[in-house]
C-alpha cells in the first residue's frame, strides 16, 4: 500500500532513483522520527547472522541532511545488525527529502511492516498529525483505517509512562493497558504492579479497576438476635420499621491474600518516595499478623 502525504509528487531523474551508493557507516545516523523505541536484541543478533551470511540483500534509505552526513529513512534494524558486524560501509540509496518528507516517510515505512507495538503505533499516529495537521478522520481515512480505530490506538498515549513501556517490552497486552485508563497515575502504576506481580488476564485486570473506580460499601453491623415479646394489636398497626442489615459473609484470608496486601503496601511506598516524600516503614513479620508502621512527616 503506497501512500503519499506530500503536496506533489517531486520529480525524479531515473538515473537517481533507486541508484546503490557505498556510504560509510560512522556518517549515518538514526531518523528522529523512527517510532520504533525498543530494539530486540536477540532479533538484531539474527538479522545480524543472515547479513553475515548473505550479504545486504536489501540497501537502506537515506538522506544527505548535511555533506557527507546521513539520517536513515527506512532500515534502521539493518543499520543496526551491521554496526554489530563492524562494518566500514554499507549499499544505500540516498534520496531528497527535506526535514517534513523524512519524518513523514520514516513514519508510513515502519507503520506499513506492522511490527510496532500498539504504543510505537499510536506515537507515530500523532507524530503524522502533528506533521501534516492531519484531524483523527483524515489520517485514518490515508492509512486505510477507521476513524474509531486510530482514536483508540491515540487514547494509549494517555497512560503513565511506566505502563506504555510495560507495553512495549511486551509485559502487558494492548488490552490490559487499555483497561487502566480509566484509572489516575497513581493507581495505573499500583495496578500495574499487581498484573506483573501475580500475572493477572485481562478479566482479572478489568474486574480490579471496576473495584477501586467502586469500591464497596462499608456494611453494617448486624443487629443483635434479641427475644422479642409478642406485638400488641396497636403495634402491629404501625409502619414497619426497616430491618438492620445483615453483615455479609467473612472472606477467609488465605496466606496469597496477605502478600498481596503486604506487596501492594510496599509498592505504594515505593510511589510515596518516587514523588519526592520522604517516607520510612518498620516491617514486623509476627506468628499472627504482619504488621507494617508508615511514617510521614508533616513539613
Amino acid at each position: 500500500m503506497a501512500i503519499s502525504f506530500f503536496g506533489k509528487k517531486k520529480e525524479e531523474t531515473s538515473s537517481s532513483v533507486n541508484q546503490v551508493v557505498m556510504v560509510p557507516v560512522a556518517a549515518i545516523v538514526p531518523n528522529r522520527f523512527q517510532p520504533r523505541k525498543v530494539f530486540n536484541a536477540d532479533h538484531i543478533g539474527e538479522l545480524a547472522s543472515t547479513i553475515e551470511q548473505h550479504g545486504l540483500l536489501q540497501p537502506i534509505v537515506l538522506r544527505e541532511y548535511e555533506d557527507q552526513k546521513f539520517e536513515i529513512i527506512a532500515g534502521e534494524r539493518r543499520f543496526r545488525a551491521i554496526q554489530t558486524l563492524k562494518w566500514a560501509e554499507l549499499p544505500a540509496i540516498v534520496q531528497k527529502m527535506d526535514d517534513h518528507e523524512t519524518a513523514s516517510m520514516a513514519l508510513i515505512e515502519n507503520l506499513q511492516r506492522e511490527e510496532l507495538t500498539a504504543v510505537e503505533e499510536a506515537d507515530a499516529y500523532q507524530n503524522l498529525m502533528k506533521l501534516n495537521g492531519f484531524t483523527q478522520a483524515s489520517l485514518a481515512e490515508k492509512m486505510g483505517k477507521s476513524q474509531s480505530f486510530v482514536a483508540n490506538k491515540l487514547r494509549l498515549l494517555k497512560l503513565s509512562q511506566p505502563v506504555q513501556e510495560a507495553i512495549m517490552n511486551h509485559e502487558i497486552s494492548e488490552r490490559h493497558g487499555r483497561s487502566l485508563l480509566k484509572l489516575d497515575e497513581f493507581n495505573q502504576q499500583m495496578v500495574l504492579h499487581q498484573i506483573l506481580a501475580e500475572q493477572l488476564t485481562v478479566k482479572d485486570t478489568e474486574a480490579l479497576v471496576a473495584s477501586i473506580i467502586n469500591p464497596e460499601p462499608a456494611v453494617e453491623e448486624e443487629v443483635a438476635d434479641v427475644e422479642e415479646e409478642p406485638a400488641t394489636t396497636e403495634e402491629s398497626t404501625e409502619t414497619p420499621k426497616k430491618a438492620g442489615k445483615k453483615k455479609a459473609p467473612k472472606k477467609e484470608m488465605t496466606t496469597a491474600d496477605t502478600k498481596v496486601a503486604v506487596n501492594t503496601i510496599k509498592k505504594s511506598i515505593e510511589l510515596i518516595e518516587q514523588s519526592g516524600i520522604p517516607v520510612s516503614a518498620i516491617e514486623d513479620d509476627q506468628k499472627d499478623v504482619y504488621r507494617i508502621t508508615i511514617e510521614i512527616p508533616k513539613k
